[in-house]
């Protein structure tokens, strides 16, 4: 028995050795021919460049990738660490579609990794996409959406959303290359290249380097349509536009914070329309306000590359018809549609005339249509998520119902534009559910005996009378009970936060997040225990699929259950873009 143990002890041992390399591109990784991509191995440990030997499909490997590789004798992590060797090579593509099987060697390390290279059919199905996508957006949020913005009757809502009326629908999976729980970066720019990645990553697989901008590159469509088509590119966003999902549009970086550096590649890029916040990170560092370290005016190099400049909702108006359109609305988030338009908190009172994302919508889709061959614009309702992390529902279903009047923008356009290829999408979910009601008149002072399950909960009577699309108040009697399923501590106050969006939880003198006490004597508030850790302030995004649906050339490539890298596929055949040019 100790000689069989020893010898499974050992067998074990190989395998883990034999394992050691890790090779990027991923194992079943999906490339689209002719789009470049850098190609690295990381081994565990030292070993000798001559000891390493790379083959594919059992040739040696030069002939396919057409060139060679780099070798790193140690790589450097934190504090000089050495983290072993490496080969890399940059910048290189493969051109005719297949299976490809790399295997590398060094010494007793062994790594096999199969690549799948796709080609596109060589005429494009559809001239324009339009890519929506609600940040968090959750089965939850679209059916509160409707209830608050329809109302129902007798079990059939009033109303339809403009995305109950898309026709392709498909399931898709969000998790990341290291975790099933993921972020708006990881998961926006597998959409967006084709290529999951880790968490925080954008346009790159995130290496064992400490260092943030050299891990192994994948192309953007971005940067792909730039290569093969003369397309315009549109990026709309409620958020900064250096946030992760529009970055994600033209960047690469392992990590989504690096904000100034992403403005730089929006600049590389050059979408003919970018339409957002964040314009702290476009101004020189000695210009009030700016959160650059360097002397770099962005908003100046903009405007010398031919872009009109807008910085509210009447001067976006009067750069309707520039040929290129830079609108930097607020120099971070931009206030949500319920701060905006009717309780004027947050940040309204400094930045009082914000458009809306119907308004960005529509000055995008005027601009980008002059491009007789074509456009692909990225629409992000940002705040559904932004909302949905403090479990501020109100605003966060408001901002929904925006975005479904943003789709609807669409839909119209599509009417006189068939050759478009509308999708719907979130880029990741949150635990949050519609359970009932919470209504105001039932007997007694706690609050939590006034939420209505089942039978009791009826229906909720919000009003629109005049016709806006839009609850004339969020704050009626009976509203909808909704709530999250993960939580830091916190006090609910089953009420909507009509002052400032809510903040339900603040750090404590020992770094631990408490519940804040700032709501702790509102009528019928009740303390809840946290169930995620206490280094937690907000709620956190959930691993259920979300759902995509899409109409027009293209959308039957959308169906069953889908990874977010076949996404970019489908784009990327309605398109043509991996057709020979």
């Amino acid at each position: 028995m100790r000689t069989l143990l020893l010898a499974l002890a050992a067998s074990t041992a190989l395998i883990g050795t034999a394992g050691a390399a890790t090779v990027y591109p991923l194992d079943r990784a999906t490339i689209l021919a002719g789009s470049p991509f850098d190609f690295k191995v990381e081994f565990d440990g030292t070993v000798k460049a001559e000891d390493v030997k790379i083959a594919v499909n059992g040739a040696d490997y030069k002939a396919t990738f057409g060139g060679e590789v780099e070798f790193i004798a140690s790589e450097k992590g934190k504090d000089d660490a050495d983290l072993g060797s490496a080969v890399l090579l940059r910048g290189m593509k493969i051109d005719k579609a297949g299976a490809y099987t790399v295997e590398v060697s060094a010494g007793d390390q062994k790594k096999s990794v199969t690549w799948n290279v796709y080609a596109t059919p060589e005429a494009p199905k559809a001239k324009n996409v339009i890519f929506l996508l609600g940040d968090g957006l959750s089965v939850a949020h679209r059916t509160a959406a409707r209830l608050m913005s329809k109302g129902m009757t007798e079990g059939k809502a009033n109303g339809r959303l403009a995305m109950d009326d898309l026709d392709h629908m498909a399931f898709i999976g969000t998790s990341s290359t290291h975790s099933i729980a993921t972020d708006s970066a990881n998961t926006m720019s597998a959409y967006m290249t084709g290529h999951k990645s880790r968490v925080n990553a954008l346009g790159v697989y995130a290496d064992r380097t400490p260092a943030t901008m050299d891990d192994p590159k994948v192309e953007t469509i971005a940067e792909a349509l730039r290569r093969t088509t003369k397309k315009s590119i549109g990026v709309v966003t409620t958020s900064e536009i250096e946030d992760a999902t529009p970055a994600a549009v033209v960047s690469h970086t392992r990590k989504r914070d690096e904000k100034a550096a992403i403005v730089g590649m929006f600049y590389d890029v050059k979408p003919e329309v970018v339409l957002g916040g964040g314009s702290a990170y476009f101004l020189a560092k000695e210009v009030p306000g700016s959160k650059r370290k360097d002397d770099k005016d962005y908003i100046k190099l903009f405007q010398e590359a031919g872009y009109t400049l807008a910085t509210d909702k009447d001067e976006l108006q009067k750069a309707a018809g520039s040929d290129r359109i830079l609108g930097l609305f607020h120099t971070g988030n931009m206030d949500t549609q319920l701060d905006r338009a009717f309780l004027k908190k947050g940040t309204v009172g400094k930045f009082p005339n914000q458009p809306g994302l119907v308004e960005m919508t529509q000055v995008a889709l005027d601009q980008l249509s002059k491009n007789e061959d074509g456009f692909f614009l990225m629409v992000e309702a940002a705040s559904i998520d932004k909302m949905s992390h403090p479990m501020d529902w109100e605003r966060a279903i408001v901002d929904t119902i925006e975005f479904d009047k943003a789709i609807a923008v669409a839909r119209k356009f599509q009417e006189s534009h068939p050759d478009t290829l509308i999708v719907v999408t979130g880029d990741h979910t949150h635990g949050v559910s519609v359970i009932g009601t919470i209504d105001d008149d039932k007997p007694g002072t706690e609050m939590r005996e006034k939420v209505g399950t089942y039978d009791d909960a009826g229906f909720p009577n919000y009003e629109d009378k005049d016709a806006d699309g839009y609850p004339d108040s969020v704050d009626v009697s009976r509203r909808l009970a909704i709530f999250a399923n993960n939580y830091p501590d916190h006090y609910e106050t089953f009420r909507p936060k009509l002052d400032n969006p809510f903040q339900p939880a603040v750090k404590s003198e020992s770094g631990a997040y408490v519940a804040n006490e700032a709501y702790k004597d509102v009528p019928g508030a009740v303390f809840v225990q946290g169930n995620l850790p206490k280094n937690a302030d907000t709620a956190v995004h959930a691993v259920d699929d979300v759902v995509l649906q899409a109409a027009g050339p293209g959308a039957e490539g959308f169906k069953g259950y889908m990874e977010q890298s076949d996404v970019y596929k489908v784009l990327a055949d309605t398109l043509a873009i991996g057709a020979k040019q």
